[in-house]
């Protein structure tokens, strides 16, 4: 995988498919599956955000140094760190890649690092950032990800029974294998290519055509025409591997994947159905319906995920089987037993502590920023404890219609400002590099949370990292998300935010469609307009605003004489007993297993 998100610490993740590969591998060590994972070794991250005084995203780069990381050298038979050789182009001189490795439970995370003595000084920055430079510089990612990947495995010695590829970022291991069983097993190409789709497992994330990796013929002609040989094939039969339709003239990792693996799946029921029918004329004949795409739907890491507070609750009531056993339906049942006012007790120390965090962040920027005080207004700095939050966290993507509440400003400031029950906002998000549709989307944000129309009831938390995520998750009452349906392929944050007790509310789009309760008993849905794209936001905001009016705010105010709300924990509950089971990682890795490793493992 391109990225792996196991911990604020190590900054090689940039959003929800970096820590859903950091889920993945946490949870394949719990179950004692024999597992080991491959990337590349940032040493600028991903980038932190920083907010200009008029909003605008700067993009910050981090620092990684290994040496003081939780990465050690991999070491060789010889005592020194082991390194790889893997060629960019036609060049004499290949690059050395240097190997690093993160122990996770009892699995190993491999990083591949072009940062060493001896590469030419351009080469050794390939690997320093994430999701940076131009399509070239990813290009050159990919190929130390994939060929080199593949060559790191053998190095450190793992045997590889199956193969899984996370996103098409990592396309080349799949022709690298290729290679391999070309060159040293004198297999002819068509049959290389038949042995490795049977042990590969590709998984796609994105139902959007920009989130798939396409590189000009020109650019693949730079950079193979010295590998295609190898393969024994020609340049034609090379670039058709990555041909496809929709994506016009360019080589198409997403269409490599497909062909190469002989085991592929979308990453909720939703996203298999649009994953079939956005690919299916690379099976032209076949039905829709019968092209080989399954579905696996994302879980999270439950013990990751859940917040102190609530932890501490469910240790007492559900025992320690809601984290080693995290896909059980019965143990999360016992959640009824808990008395209401602990609870929301609990509920409400989660929220008292997020505010804490949110306004020590804003202290901290407010001292780096040198009294910047525009941003310090739009940090949150007057939310209060016992105002009902709704939590907007993501990547900012324009899919995600981070801003869709604003559609009616006035009729949104109304229920924000209501003095009998009041309600905040805190967005948290970061736009892509390149992005500026999603900068612009912040932009907004920021200069409505500073706008006094909205009386401080709106927040955006700079630098959306996974410790902040920690906190939004279990501290807010309600978690929103409202992309332009069917592009949200899954999500995750929703599951996290569930688990703590936090109800969606939610576009009925990626993993919701499976985990809202049709009868509202555990969260809200909304059913996507089909008015027509021009049309479809307006019907969708005014159905936000009527379910806050309506239900959502009513609910949450709606006090019993001990001062409890105990309809509003009725929905809570049911939000932690349906969706943590069922949205666990744990659960997930046991599909992966039944489904594609399984089969994978043995060829079929």
């Amino acid at each position: 995988s391109a990225e792996f998100g196991l911990h604020p610490t190590l900054p090689i993740y940039s959003g929800g498919l970096g820590v859903l590969a950091g889920d993945h591998i946490k949870s394949a060590s719990d179950l004692g599956l024999k597992l080991v994972a491959v990337s590349l070794l940032y040493r600028k991250g991903y980038l932190r955000q920083r907010l200009s005084e008029d909003g605008w995203q700067l993009d910050v780069p981090g620092a990684l140094d290994p040496e003081f990381e939780p990465a050690t050298p991999l070491l060789g038979p010889d005592g020194n760190q082991l390194v790889i050789e893997v060629a960019l182009d036609d060049a004499e001189q290949p690059l050395h890649i240097a190997i690093w490795q993160v122990l996770v439970g009892r699995q190993t995370l491999l990083l591949l690092d072009s940062d060493v003595e001896g590469n030419p000084e351009w080469t050794r920055s390939i690997s320093s950032r994430l999701y940076g430079g131009d399509t070239e510089h990813r290009l050159r990612q990919e190929i130390i990800l994939g060929i080199g990947g593949v060559r790191a495995l053998e190095a450190a010695g793992f045997e590889i029974d199956y193969w899984h590829g996370n996103e098409g970022h990592a396309a080349f291991h799949l022709l690298e294998r290729c290679r391999k069983l070309v060159l040293e097993h004198g297999r002819p190409f068509d049959e290389a290519v038949k042995l490795v789709r049977r042990s590969s497992v590709f998984t796609t994330h994105t139902p959007v055509p920009a989130g798939h990796d396409v590189f000009a013929a020109e650019l693949m002609q730079r950079y193979f025409s010295h590998y295609w040989p190898s393969l024994g094939i020609d340049e034609d039969a090379f670039l058709a591997l990555g041909e496809h339709s929709s994506t016009g003239p360019g080589f198409n990792l997403t269409a490599l994947s497909f062909r190469l693996s002989g085991h592929a799946n979308g990453v909720s029921r939703t996203h298999g159905a649009v994953t079939r029918e956005m690919w299916s004329d690379m099976w032209p004949d076949r039905a829709i319906e019968d092209v080989p795409v399954q579905s696996v739907t994302n879980g999270v890491h439950t013990a990751t995920w859940i917040g102190r507070h609530m932890a501490d609750l469910y240790f007492t009531y559900l025992g320690d089987g809601w984290r080693s056993d995290s896909d059980s339906e019965e143990i999360w049942s016992r959640v009824d037993d808990i008395p209401d006012d602990l609870f929301w007790a609990m509920r409400r120390r989660s929220k008292r502590s997020m505010l804490r965090y949110l306004r020590e962040r804003a202290r901290l920027r407010w001292i780096v920023d040198t009294g910047q005080q525009a941003n310090a207004l739009s940090s949150g700095l007057f939310f209060e404890e016992g105002c009902l939050t709704i939590g907007f966290a993501r990547r900012f993507a324009t899919y995600k219609r981070a801003t869709l509440l604003f559609h009616n400003p006035e009729r949104l400031a109304a229920i924000l400002t209501n003095p009998e029950c009041p309600v905040q906002l805190v967005f948290a998000g970061k736009a892509h590099p390149a992005d500026d549709g999603g900068k612009s989307l912040i932009q907004q944000l920021v200069f409505n949370a500073r706008n006094p129309m909205f009386a401080g009831r709106i927040a955006f938390a700079e630098d959306y990292d996974m410790e902040l995520a920690s906190y939004l998750v279990a501290g807010v009452d309600v978690w929103l998300n409202n992309p332009k349906a069917p592009m949200e392929a899954s999500g995750t944050s929703g599951m996290k935010a569930a688990a703590n007790g936090v109800p969606n509310l939610s576009i009925l789009d990626g993993w919701w469609t499976e985990g809202w309760m049709q009868d509202g008993s555990n969260g809200w849905g909304i059913a996507p307009s089909t008015a027509g794209h021009d049309l479809d936001d307006g019907l969708e905001a005014n159905a936000l605003y009527d379910l806050l009016e309506n239900e959502v705010v009513p609910l949450f105010y709606d006090r019993g004489p001990d001062g409890v709300p105990h309809d509003w924990i009725a929905v809570s509950k049911a939000s932690v007993r349906s969706v943590a089971p069922a949205f666990s990682a744990r659960r997930m890795i046991k599909d992966y297993v039944e489904q594609l490793y399984g089969p994978a493992a043995a060829g079929s």
